[in-house]
């Protein structure tokens, strides 16, 4: 009986964390970020859902473009959708070879929101460079992409990566940090973009999607 009660109140957490998202009054403006694990995304679909923005996986390292990139940048700018390009940056690989990469693969556009990149760990990388050889390689390429681009990037830092390296006290730009469900506050400026979610579940995208609130 005790076994049947968990599976049951197991299952009924479940459902509640891959519909929740924060409240609109409070949020008004909601929106994903993807990359090529969510596989073919619905785009009309998803923005009926409430999707306002999305930023979309460019690249990765100095040598993986995202392979759904340009269906995905051309899908949600027929569904009305704004959205912008990301990179997951690497500690194992030169800056200027990773802002060759991106700017080799996002096109220059107004319309564009203005590019991210995003600050984690990963299993494929071991090396932890000093905190001034880190902060002057990720000014590097934020140059690099933001003359390409002509706008001012977003820094997407997890907990992980800012509790060792600071970077928010180190690098002047708008933040973009992680944390499910709780808004987050480890960063030393205050967010302006929180993925308040990668559970949640929506209409046109198979699986769990990252969802993004700003700061009103």
């Amino acid at each position: 009986m005790i076994v049947v009660v968990l599976l049951v109140i197991a299952f009924v957490l479940r459902n509640i964390a891959v519909s929740w998202a924060p409240s609109r009054d409070q949020y008004p403006v909601q929106g994903i970020s993807v990359d090529d694990s969510n596989g073919e995304i619905t785009w009309h679909v998803a923005g009926a859902t409430g999707v306002d923005f999305a930023y979309i996986r460019a690249t990765e390292g100095a040598e993986k473009r995202d392979r759904n990139f340009t269906a995905n940048i051309e899908g949600a700018r027929e569904a009305g959708i704004r959205y912008g390009a990301f990179h997951n940056y690497s500690l194992c690989r030169l800056a200027t070879d990773q802002a060759t990469i991106f700017v080799t693969t996002v096109p220059r556009a107004e319309n564009m929101l203005p590019p991210a990149i995003r600050l984690a760990f990963d299993n494929g990388c071991g090396d932890r460079p000093g905190r001034a050889l880190v902060l002057s390689e990720l000014n590097t390429f934020l140059n690099q992409i933001e003359s390409h681009s002509g706008k001012p990037a977003i820094i997407e830092v997890s907990r992980e990566f800012e509790e060792l390296y600071n970077i928010s006290s180190g690098i002047d730009r708008t933040f973009w940090l992680e944390a499910n469900f709780f808004p987050p506050d480890y960063a030393t400026k205050p967010w302006v973009m929180w993925r308040a979610s990668d559970m949640r579940r929506i209409s046109g995208v198979d699986g769990p999607i990252n969802w993004n609130v700003v700061r009103p």
